[in-house]
C-alpha cells in the first residue's frame, strides 16, 4: 500500500531534519550567525515535510490494521467496523501523496521572503499613469487583508494623477512567494476621461517583483558605494523641502542607482536605500533563475521581460483575464479593491502542477 519511493524520500528527510536539529545546538554552529540563520530557515522548511512524513505512516499503519482485521476477524460486527474504516482510509492516500510529492520538490528559495514591487506606466501616457496608480492601490489593500506592511520608497507621479513609477517594499513572511506571479505586463481597455467620443482605448503598465535581500544574502563594500544627500520633494511640510534628508545611493561597480525620500529621517531613508540597494544587486543573480524557470512555466515571467503581457483589465466588461493560464473572472470591480485572491490560488495551482511535472519528467 505505501509508496516505497517516497518512503525512501522522506526516510532521507527525516535523517537530514534530524541532522540540522543537532548542528542547531552546536556551539561552533551558533556563534557563525550566517550559517546559523541558514540551518534555521531550512529546519523550519522541512518541518511541513516531517509532519506529512507521520502523517502518512499514521495512515497507511491504520489502513494495515484494517486489512488485517478484515483478513483474521470472524465477527460480522467487528468486520464492518473494519470494512467502513477501511473505507475511509483509502481515499485520504493519493491526495496525501501527491501532496507529499509537492514538498518533497525543492521549492523557489526566496519564496518565504518579503519583496519590493515596482510599478511603471506603459504605453498609453495619462491613462497609463492613472492605471499604474490604481494598480499601487490594488496591491497596498491586497497587502493590508493579509496582514503586510506596505512603504512607498519612491514615487514618481503622473501629470493628471498615478504614476509614471511606483516602488513599494511590501514586509511580511511569504510576500515574494505570492506576489512574484504579478510580475509584467498589466493591459487596461476603457474608456478614458478625457475621451469626448467613448472609445475604448488600451494603455499598459509593467510590475516587477523582486524578493528583499537579507543582509547575509548581500555583502556590500562601503567604498564601492557613493551617498549623495539632497532635498526631498513632495508632500510632507516646509521641512521636506528644506532639509537634506534624502538619500541616493550609487553602487559603481554596477552603477545601480537607487533613492530614498519617504521620510523627514536622514537615517530612515538611508537604511531603506540600502534595502533596495541590497535587493537589486541580490536579484542581478537571482534574474538568471528568473529566466530558467519563466522559459519552462507559463505562470511566471522573468522580471527583465517587461515585454511579457499577462492580464487584462476590461472596464466595460467588467472582466479581468490572466492570459498565461487562460483564466477569466467576470468581478473587476472587487478585483480592483485588493480582492485578488481567487486569481493568485488559480496561478499556484497551475505552477503547482507544473513542478509536478517537471518532477515526473526528471
Amino acid at each position: 500500500m505505501a509508496n516505497k519511493l517516497i518512503l525512501d524520500k522522506l526516510q532521507g528527510v527525516k535523517a537530514r531534519f534530524i541532522e540540522v536539529g543537532n548542528l542547531l545546538t552546536d556551539s561552533s554552529i551558533m556563534s557563525d550567525m550566517d550559517k546559523y540563520v541558514k540551518l534555521n530557515k531550512e529546519y523550519k522548511d522541512l518541518e511541513p515535510i516531517i509532519s506529512a512524513f507521520e502523517e502518512y505512516k499514521n495512515l497507511i499503519s491504520n489502513i494495515e490494521d484494517a486489512k488485517s482485521i478484515l483478513s483474521v476477524e470472524k465477527d460480522d460486527e467487528m468486520r464492518e467496523m473494519a470494512k467502513a474504516e477501511l473505507d475511509g482510509l483509502l481515499p485520504q492516500v493519493d491526495p496525501l501523496e501527491e501532496k507529499i510529492k509537492l514538498l518533497l520538490i525543492p521549492k523557489d528559495p526566496e519564496d518565504d521572503k518579503s519583496a519590493i514591487l515596482e510599478i511603471r506606466a506603459g504605453t498609453g501616457g495619462d491613462e497609463a499613469s492613472l492605471f499604474a496608480g490604481e494598480l499601487m492601490r490594488m496591491y497596498v489593500k491586497y497587502a493590508e487583508y493579509k496582514g503586510w506592511k506596505t512603504e512607498v520608497t519612491r514615487a514618481n507621479e503622473g501629470t493628471v494623477g498615478g504614476y509614471k513609477e511606483i516602488v513599494l517594499d511590501i514586509t511580511g513572511h511569504g510576500v515574494y512567494g505570492i506576489m512574484k506571479y504579478e510580475s509584467g505586463v498589466h493591459r487596461v481597455q476603457r474608456v478614458p476621461l478625457t475621451e469626448t467620443q467613448g472609445r475604448v482605448h488600451t494603455s499598459a503598465a509593467s510590475v516587477a517583483v523582486l524578493p528583499e535581500a537579507d543582509e547575509v544574502d548581500v555583502k556590500l563594500n562601503p567604498a564601492d558605494i557613493r551617498r549623495d544627500e539632497f532635498c526631498s520633494s513632495g508632500p510632507g511640510g516646509q521641512s521636506v523641502n528644506t532639509t537634506y534628508s534624502a538619500i541616493r545611493l550609487t553602487h559603481i561597480p554596477s552603477g545601480i542607482v537607487v533613492t530614498c525620500q519617504d521620510e523627514k529621517s536622514k537615517m530612515k531613508n538611508l537604511d531603506v536605500a540600502m534595502k533596495e540597494l541590497r535587493t537589486r544587486l541580490y536579484n542581478l543573480e537571482h534574474q538568471k533563475y528568473l529566466d530558467e524557470i519563466a522559459k519552462k512555466r507559463k505562470t511566471m515571467v522573468s522580471t527583465g521581460d517587461r515585454s511579457a503581457k499577462i492580464r487584462t483589465y476590461n472596464f466595460p466588461q467588467g472582466r479581468v483575464t490572466d492570459h498565461r493560464i487562460g483564466y477569466t473572472m467576470y468581478n473587476l470591480q472587487s478585483f480592483m479593491l485588493g480582492y485578488i485572491d481567487e486569481l493568485i490560488d488559480q496561478l499556484i495551482m497551475a505552477e503547482n502542477a507544473e513542478r509536478l511535472k517537471e518532477a515526473g519528467d526528471n
